[in-house]
């Protein structure tokens, strides 16, 4: 029988809040206080970066990024710098993987297959690339990667560009990805894509791919159900990937 997953979709939210709404419904997954739950949120414009993430994938100058109103954020997922913001809808599944997909390539691979078929849905066809992480239109990325898994319960997850303003990505270094290009759902398909449309359809994908009953609307088991204050501490680190 499916286990439950329960969906929260934030809407546009500062990165800061959403990490810190993330890292305490870990905590709470983990004392096993709450089921699994996948959160769906856009972002202000912020760049993120991992701890192994090399300075010089930053390209734009603090009053660059200032003026272009894009903050910039240390992160506790693995990979290297990315880049967020309006019109790219970011999925952070929070999933127990006990007891039988405790494999974090798996997971990985799993995630790609969400984001294919989502994008099959919408007559796009993506591909993944050997060696690398993440899902592509030709040589142009169109959704990343980044993810962390303490204990076997997962945090942070994916990014996929809908309708998003690429130019963001000019301030970075994708990926440590020098010759790739990136693209969207939008671009790719020649019309406007609201995120809404693809969050619904990204729902009940990741449903069957993790074989979770998504239910949407029903309030968490006690405490907040939103995000709030101050962030915590995710705890020991069993493993962390992102994109390379």
């Amino acid at each position: 029988m499916s286990r439950v997953i329960l969906v929260q979709r934030l809407g546009r939210v500062a990165y800061p809040a959403a990490m810190a709404w993330m890292e305490e419904l870990v905590r709470r997954r983990r004392a096993g206080g709450i089921p699994d739950v996948l959160l769906l949120a856009e972002h202000e414009p912020v760049i993120t970066c991992p701890p192994r993430s090399p300075s010089e994938l930053l390209l734009a100058d603090p009053e660059t990024l200032r003026m272009r109103g894009i903050e910039v954020h240390p992160t506790s997922r693995g990979g290297l710098i990315t880049y967020h913001g309006p019109g790219q809808l970011v999925a952070y599944p929070i999933l127990d993987l006990r007891p039988d997909r405790c494999d974090l390539h798996r997971y990985l691979r799993d995630l790609e297959e969400v984001i294919l078929r989502v994008l099959a849905r919408l007559g796009i066809q993506g591909t993944r690339r050997p060696g690398l992480t993440g899902v592509w239109v030709g040589t142009e990325k169109v959704a990343a990667l980044g993810v962390r898994v303490s204990h076997w319960i997962t945090s942070h997850g994916l990014a996929l560009n809908v309708g998003t303003d690429l130019t963001g990505f000019e301030t970075i270094i994708p990926c440590g990805l020098r010759a790739a290009g990136v693209t969207s759902c939008s671009r790719l398909i020649g019309r406007p894509v609201e995120v809404d449309e693809v969050a619904s359809i990204l729902v009940p994908i990741l449903g069957q791919v993790f074989e979770r009953e998504p239910r949407e609307g029903e309030p968490l088991p006690a405490g907040q159900d939103r995000p709030h204050g101050a962030a915590g501490n995710p705890g020991p680190l069993a493993a962390a990937s992102e994109d390379s």
